[in-house]
């Protein structure tokens, strides 16, 4: 939600004369220096001039010998005596409330094979910051001529944090292993041991604890024979560590899976938004010193741009020794790390800024709603015609998605008329068009929640009327929206459309959000524990069998051994085999038995395939369970980022200045959900996405399909992988999974699911996870060594129907 902008400049904590507690003209030097660093590093790691094993010795020299020596160094110089402790609790009550927070959610909606891990890994990546090697050079640029005494935090902060957190997520992590194990008799002293063994032999935590008590000992002072030689080893961290860092990336994105983008969403959301609004708000709860209220809130700004430090590279070390949810947390420390660049920078910028009129920034705000809301409007239109195009907008779900659209769509509409008729003086015409804009901005904000309650319906089988979640959907909103009307009063002199009816509509708009969070949250979390299977199994593999099983077994009978030649050809319509690519064929000279020539590499051309029916039938029964928890997932941000700005709003009397990225944020969330929707449903497969493709294809090589243009060129892992299996793995695979299934009324096809293939990999051990075998199925369909019976998807974890080419 946006914020009210009050006509006095004070109202974002400073004011033209008031001086700047930072300095904005170092940051910018020190994000090009840090990220010019990460980026050196990842050019060397993706051009392979450091390969992964000598990135990993830097790696050791950094953890272990370089960020020991300086937190020893800074330790022992440390003057306790400047410390605001009440600064130095409140953050660590910060941390310690969000690791709590992700480690219980993680236990209630993870999988009981791997939460103890996820819940562990988790929390340490939304609380571990990378202070040192990113956020030390920013925060010197910011506060050294104004604050140098903030410096000190972050080694107050980040040991501590180290001591106090990490035990608690490898406590978690030892905990799975021993249960993956299945050795129950174990005893469960031995884990707590390991657990504060691992502890002690961190190199970080024992120079803490050897620092401080040298600061005591020393007297603040390094003996002078060491002085160099901690130096030395201090002063190498820094560009050492942004350089492992940028290491550490390369490749990293290439592993993200569908069943790893819930937990990814949701980890970077709560290190980049919950962290630093956390922090900030219990710096101004808990701080009570005796400082001045320029200094108090100079610290609160400053919680909030420490929360916003991304992950340290080292929790990958952790996830990489315990071997458990590398991809995510990886994937994750690469997104975090780009993203807080960003906001750090506007952040600073918005603090630094000497003086802010009013007016001006209520006319940006306004305008940013405005351009947003036409842009949004297009992708609105663009994907309810698509909806009502593909006939999915009378089945459940989509009924419910197509009011979530609509509701967007006169949400547009709203902030568009808003725009013209708040500069107007027609009372009537304001209270008109405020209500189609907040009953529809309401209604956006019910929907995900409802979307996400239908979705537990479904899945459990409740039968419940569609009608009354629409009455629900678009009858509370009206009735809040009827309930200001009736009873607010009209704020004089704004045209901020979320302060129309001033703090009402605050506490109205708090309880709607409230409410909605609640439920989606629920409901999301039921939907995890209804379908618990690894790795978020909602977003990783849908259900698309069709519901009659006995339909699905009249297709298919034995198949016969592949070392059977000169079979009949049993795929319908076909012509003569295409040849395999060159590589495959070199592959299989010396094997002749892997070499079927009765077996054609044709599409399936029949009108009346039955295979290609019964896809197509799938995907009419298709809900698309895993779209519709992407949406509520990121709408539910949203939401998230509306309610903290109302909280804001309610619990300060003067917002500050950081209010206005918040502000500026909601406005984005709030009237471009089109963008959201369009990307997630405008994009129909067989409406839009296939034919377009097609076309390209007709255009680029003429008649030809492009399935049949020469491979060659292959990447060599693909080459490899093709090598690999066709050698040492077909025959095997082929007598597993391989049935032989009705294409037509007299033929018969070899094919197998891509759900099978995906588990038999598994099995075999060519993939550790369904993530591997999926990357593992796509090189072989690359490759030339199976393809989709229609040659119309990719290799897909799914029910869809694969044949080997030869």
């Amino acid at each position: 939600m946006e914020a009210p902008i009050e006509s006095s400049s004070s109202s974002y904590g400073g004011s033209p004369d008031t001086p700047s507690t930072m300095s904005i003209a170092r940051l910018f030097p020190a994000l090009l220096e840090c990220f010019g660093i990460i980026l050196c590093g990842y050019i060397a790691g993706r051009a392979n001039i450091i390969t992964s094993t000598q990135a990993k010795g830097l790696g050791n020299f950094v953890s272990k010998f370089a960020l020991p020596a300086l937190l020893f160094k800074n330790m022992v110089l440390l003057d306790f005596g400047n410390v605001i402790w009440p600064f130095l609790w409140s953050i660590l009550i910060a941390k310690v409330s969000v690791f709590f927070i992700v480690c219980i959610l993680t236990l209630l909606v993870s999988s009981p094979d791997s939460r103890f891990s996820k819940a562990g890994l988790y929390s340490i990546f939304a609380t571990q910051s990378n202070d040192f090697a990113l956020g030390y050079p920013i925060v010197e640029a910011l506060y050294r001529d104004t604050y140098p005494e903030y410096l000190q935090y972050i080694y107050l902060v980040a040991p501590v944090s180290l001591v106090l957190l990490n035990p608690i997520g490898f406590a978690f992590c030892e905990i799975q292993k021993w249960k993956n194990q299945g050795n129950q008799q174990q005893s469960k002293l031995l884990i707590v041991g390991l657990v504060v063994l691992q502890v002690l032999k961190n190199p970080i935590v024992f120079m803490v604890v050897i620092g401080i008590i040298a600061h005591f000992l020393l007297k603040q002072r390094i003996p002078a024979f060491m002085v160099e030689f901690v130096d030395g080893l201090a002063n190498s961290f820094g560009g050492a560590a942004l350089f492992y860092l940028g290491l550490s990336m390369v490749g990293q994105l290439k592993k993200l899976t569908k069943s790893t983008v819930v937990a990814l969403i949701l980890l970077v959301t709560a290190k980049l938004l919950v962290m630093p609004l956390i922090c900030k708000d219990m710096v101004d709860l808990l701080n009570n010193s005796n400082t001045s209220s320029l200094n108090k809130s100079s610290l609160s700004n400053y919680a909030f741009i420490y929360g916003v430090f991304p992950t340290a590279p080292s929790v990958a070390i952790y996830a990489a020794h315990y071997n458990m949810e590398l991809e995510v947390v990886t994937a994750g420390m690469v997104i975090s790390t780009f993203l807080s660049a960003p906001i750090m920078y506007v952040s600073a910028w918005l603090l630094t800024i000497p003086g802010m009129d009013p007016t001006l920034l209520t006319d940006s705000l306004q305008n940013v709603s405005f351009n947003i809301s036409i842009v949004s409007l297009v992708a609105l239109v663009w994907t309810i015609a698509v909806m009502f195009l593909s006939k999915k907008f009378n089945r459940l779900p989509h009924m419910f998605t197509v009011n979530l659209f609509l509701a967007q769509f006169l949400t547009c509409i709203g902030m568009i008329l808003w725009n013209f008729v708040v500069r107007k003086d027609g009372f009537i015409g304001q209270v008109l068009t405020f209500t189609l804009l907040y009953t529809s901005l309401y209604s956006t904000y019910v929907w995900p929640g409802l979307i996400a309650l239908s979705l537990v319906l479904l899945k459990k089988d409740l039968k419940v009327s569609p009608g009354i979640l629409v009455i629900v959907g678009w009858g509370v909103p009206a009735t809040v929206t009827a309930v200001l009307l009736i009873s607010g009063e009209k704020m004089s002199e704004t045209i901020d459309s979320a302060f129309f009816y001033g703090r009402p509509q605050v506490i109205c708009t708090t309880v709607v959000l409230a409410l909605s969070l609640l439920l989606g949250g629920v409901s999301l979390v039921g939907l995890s524990r209804g379908s618990w299977e690894p790795n978020y199994q909602v977003l990783e593999r849908e259900d698309l069998r069709p519901e009659d099983e006995t339909e699905r077994q009249t297709l298919f009978e034995p198949a016969t051994s592949p070392g059977s030649v000169n079979r009949e050809c049993l795929v319908c319509d076909c012509a003569p085999p295409r040849p395999m690519p060159d590589m495959i064929i070199s592959t299989n000279m010396n094997d002749t038995a892997a070499v079927h020539t009765g077996q054609c590499g044709n599409t399936c051309e029949s009108p009346d395939c039955l295979l290609v029916q019964a896809e197509q039938l799938q995907q009419v029964a298709d809900r698309q369970l895993a779209r519709h928890v992407l949406l509520c997932l990121l709408l539910t941000i949203g939401l998230l980022a509306n309610f903290s700005s109302c909280l804001w709003l309610l619990f300060n009397r003067v917002p500050g200045r950081l209010y206005l990225e918040l502000q500026c944020f909601c406005a984005v969330t709030n009237y471009g959900q089109g963008f959201l929707s369009f990307g997630i449903f405008g994009l129909d497969k067989h409406l839009i996405v296939l034919p377009f493709k097609k076309r390209i294809y007709s255009l680029w090589y003429g008649k030809k399909d492009p399935e049949e243009q020469p491979q060659t060129d292959l990447p060599e892992d693909i080459r490899m992988t093709c090598y690999q299996f066709t050698t040492y793995h077909k025959d095997k695979c082929f007598q597993d999974i391989v049935q032989k299934r009705r294409c037509g009324d007299r033929t018969m096809v070899d094919t197998f699911l891509g759900s099978e293939l995906v588990e038999w990999l598994q099995q075999v051990g060519l993939a550790q996870d369904r993530g591997e075998a999926l990357l593992y199925g796509t090189r072989l369909q690359q490759g030339g060594v199976l393809q989709h019976i229609h040659q119309e998807y990719g290799f897909r974890d799914s029910t869809l129907y694969y044949r080997f080419t030869a």
